[in-house]
């Protein structure tokens, strides 16, 4: 059993997308809407086969924008120069494609609105009850304006977003560095903070970097593979965690389906098991 003692952990650092908010679903949709059209052009007029979930989950969820462009791309082995970050929207570069993507997440945005999930703000109530301190890390340049969309932006001590990682020149996950620089920002050290995490490469980033646990939130990603990437828990909701924080029983214990690691806090980088291959 993996257990976690509360009282030795003083921070949660949360996703957003997909954790928070289902932003997760705007954004699919708008990668979705992006690449189905740059395909049909590079296509011209021929079939073509469309971006599917599978490939979302696979190339795009959880990396910054430009990367999960760059890694889609790539894998139908399509040649694409860079351009620039300020590429305006289009198919000719890297960087237009990202910012078509962008441009079409924010429309649905403006058009839509965003709630958060119930779950998940009955959870950052009861940590703020018990003083624990939160923080939002997120790949996405536009965490500020989902947070206020969502009512939620005054809850957070901490946003490293993409803008606080390109100024910072911090690596996207898979790689730690966001979740250590919101840690260090806190002032609490990785192996007195958890994770929560609904993709892939953000659990493998939380596993790299040594936090005392990894909560992985299965929003599609299924628990076996976020297991096998790097969650200790793994829950379809946040607010599973609610009993294990004390709310209802009073044990101070992190609750969910576990995977077989331990959830005592580990060195950046220590083996638990072998890597599970990549989703087809």
């Amino acid at each position: 059993m993996a257990n976690v003692d509360w009282s030795n952990i003083d921070a949660v650092l949360f996703d957003l997308d997909g954790v928070l908010t289902p932003t997760a679903e705007i954004h699919e949709q708008a990668w979705t809407d992006m690449f189905d059209s740059f395909l049909a052009d590079r296509a011209g007029g021929d079939s073509f086969v469309p971006f599917d979930a599978d490939d979302y989950l696979r190339y795009v969820d959880g990396k910054p924008r430009f990367e999960g462009v760059r890694s889609f791309v790539e894998s139908r082995q399509l040649d694409l120069p860079e351009g620039t970050l300020d590429d305006p929207p289009g198919y000719g570069t890297v960087g237009a494609l990202g910012n078509m993507k962008n441009a079409a997440f924010q429309q649905i945005l403006r058009t839509d609105g965003i709630a958060p999930y119930a779950g998940s703000v009955r959870l950052l109530d009861a940590l703020q009850v018990r003083g624990v301190s939160v923080a939002v890390v997120s790949s996405s340049k536009n965490a500020p304006e989902v947070l206020a969309a969502a009512g939620l932006a005054s809850r957070f001590e901490v946003v490293v977003d993409g803008n606080v990682a390109a100024a910072e020149s911090l690596a996207g996950k898979p790689k730690p560095d966001t979740f250590l620089h919101a840690a260090t920002a806190l002032g609490v050290p990785a192996g007195r903070a958890v994770v929560a995490e609904d993709a892939l490469s953000g659990v493998a980033a939380g596993r790299a970097g040594g936090f005392a646990v990894v909560v992985g939130v299965d929003r599609g990603a299924g628990h076996q593979a976020l297991a096998d990437h790097g969650a200790d828990v793994v829950v379809d909701d946040l607010a599973e965690l609610l009993t294990s924080l004390g709310v209802a029983d009073g044990q101070g214990q992190l609750g969910g389906q576990r995977s077989d690691r331990a959830a005592e806090p580990r060195p950046p980088g220590e083996p638990a098991h072998p890597a599970a291959p990549e989703r087809q």
